[in-house]
């Protein structure tokens, strides 16, 4: 078993709430400067940006992982995680076909910019890409899994677009066996109230929109191999 430190939960500039430094360059650098060993950007409701960051990070020697926080029809967030590049992509597309096309105002939410690994901006996103997408909570685990992907709610602990928030209870039929805390001073007391989460490996990601934010190596995922596989069969429970 090896330890990697972890960031899984980070935005880029193609989310609208991301910052403009949040390009791919910054993000993968930031990560090797701070000794990170694994790190996924996961912009609202797309991919498109991993396979800048991917480039990158392999460059740089950190491994990333591409993936997504996709916002489900009750506007629960979670982070899908995949195996490859070529299954994230091609769930973006699926979920970009479910996506409400509501245009994306800039003044008001930011901008949506899809980079190159030379930070060069190659499109927009017309679309506002934080609305929910018409995928339900219910039935999400085996969706990405069809994708050989990995899905965990993100900071479950919230109090808006979380799953407790949002639903008001772990459903006792989930499947899931990872779960994301932002604050982990509340573990305690959520899982208290929600006793499915016992079962539970717990992370804490920084749900990153500035480069400042990024977690410092502090926390580790153990995993059988440093690879995208060992990371998402880490994260799916698997028994090594």
């Amino acid at each position: 078993m090896i330890s990697l430190t972890y960031d899984l939960h980070i935005h880029s500039c193609l989310s609208p709430c991301g910052d403009a430094d949040m390009t791919p360059g910054n993000i993968v650098g930031m990560a090797a400067i701070k000794g990170l060993d694994v790190i996924a950007v996961t912009d609202h409701n797309s991919c498109r940006n991993c396979p800048a960051v991917m480039k990158l990070a392999e460059q740089y020697g950190v491994l990333a992982v591409p993936g997504m926080e996709i916002n489900t029809s009750e506007e629960v967030h979670a982070v899908c995680l995949f195996s490859s590049l070529e299954q994230a992509l091609a769930f973006d597309a699926y979920v970009y076909e479910r996506l409400m096309k509501f245009p994306n105002k800039e003044e008001i939410f930011g901008e949506q910019l899809l980079m190159d690994e030379e930070d060069q901006v190659t499109g927009k996103e017309p679309f506002l890409l934080i609305n929910s997408v018409d995928i339900s909570f219910e039935g999400l685990w085996e969706l990405v899994r069809s994708y050989d992907g990995v899905m965990f709610p993100a900071h479950i602990e919230k109090n808006a677009n979380s799953l407790i928030a949002n639903l008001g209870f772990v459903p006792p039929d989930s499947r899931f066996k990872t779960a994301e805390f932002k604050d982990l001073r509340k573990l305690h007391e959520v899982r208290k109230s929600n006793p499915y989460l016992e079962g539970c490996q717990i992370i804490s990601n920084s749900d990153a929109h500035y480069l400042e934010h990024i977690h410092e190596p502090e926390l580790v995922l153990r995993v059988k191999e440093k690879s995208v596989r060992g990371v998402v069969d880490a994260l799916l429970g698997i028994e090594f």
